[in-house]
């Protein structure tokens, strides 16, 4: 059964409604099938109103939903011969960073993907998507790994933030991401990162210093969760709707200020209602972006890649 947000609720009514009728097996007289087609009609029109006017909060929702595509789906998609490499070589294996190489249509290249779970138990297991710094060792090792071999690095986004606990903070977490992101902007290759649901702070920052940054047309990018900021400025995550406007975190937003270079579009209702179709639009912006880039020399690459995130500086402080 489809999971729908509160703001859905109209929607959720009419495709219940259509669901009944489809199940009916005494139309008594009744066209059925005009009805449903009418109902469905009306139903895409719902959602087309809904969709063209999300609030920041509404997008935040739908950046989480449980059913939208998870790292392990982009992938699935878009990668073949993917070999998933553990360990950071120096302390342990983070499950909620999956990274390796694999074949990008059929041209070889390194993905580095933070994986939130789908279930219960992938939660868990992948931490709902919050590294530890081993994570972004890892993250960072595979990184110069790409760099020494040649190969393109594709990133994909999807998390609320590093993982706060005092276990990462006493194993270094600020220092990793940090090195993460030296990492980012040293990598002598192309490298395309992704938001393909939630960017959460610096926890995303360290694998997303890329020579351009993708992002779901839903999606959300942020310095802190609306939640967070609620809680830091009003005393009461019961403003995160304001706080959410106020931070201008939605993939428009971030267009318009420079700070993610291209928006993918996603089906009508969000990524989560066609996967599939989804995903497929992402490897054509990708597939669209990487030539371009492949075809800049090393230190080409590193140079426009560090004057982007200096001219991001300098445009919101002006």
């Amino acid at each position: 059964m489809r999971h729908f947000l509160d703001f859905e609720k109209p929607v959720a009514e009419l495709e219940a409604k259509i669901e009944e009728l489809r199940r009916m097996t005494d139309p008594g007289g009744l066209n059925i099938a005009e009805e449903v087609v009418q109902l469905s009609d009306k139903a895409e029109r719902q959602l087309r109103s809904l969709y063209g006017k999300l609030s920041p909060w509404q997008k935040t929702q739908v950046a989480r939903h449980p059913e939208r595509p998870k790292a392990r789906d982009v992938i699935a998609g878009l990668i073949t011969d993917f070999t998933p490499l553990a360990g950071d070589r120096a302390f342990g294996e983070d499950a909620a960073i999956v990274a390796g190489p694999g074949r990008f249509k059929g041209a070889p290249v390194m993905v580095i993907a933070i994986e939130k779970g789908w279930d219960l138990d992938s939660r868990l297991k992948h931490n709902f998507g919050s590294p530890r710094p081993e994570g972004y060792r890892k993250a960072r090792r595979l990184i110069e790994m790409a760099g020494r071999f040649g190969l393109p690095i594709l990133s994909f986004v999807d998390t609320s933030g590093a993982y706060p606990g005092i276990d990462a903070e006493a194993r270094g977490q600020a220092e990793a991401i940090a090195r993460g992101i030296d990492a980012c902007l040293a990598a002598p290759v192309p490298f395309i990162s992704t938001i393909i649901g939630e960017g959460g702070s610096g926890g995303a920052i360290a694998i997303a210093a890329a020579d351009v940054v993708l992002m779901f047309e839903h999606a959300i990018y942020s310095v802190i969760s609306p939640e967070g900021c609620a809680a830091i400025l009003w005393e009461d995550r019961a403003n995160a709707a304001q706080a959410a406007e106020a931070m201008k975190i939605t993939a428009q937003d971030l267009k318009r200020l420079g700070i993610i270079d291209r928006i993918v579009a996603e089906p009508l209702g969000g990524a989560h209602r066609d996967k599939d179709a989804a995903i497929a639009a992402l490897g054509a912006a990708i597939a669209e972006t990487l030539p371009g880039l492949a075809a800049l020399a090393p230190e080409a690459l590193r140079a426009k890649r560090r004057e982007k995130f200096l001219a991001i500086g300098q445009a919101l402080q002006a």
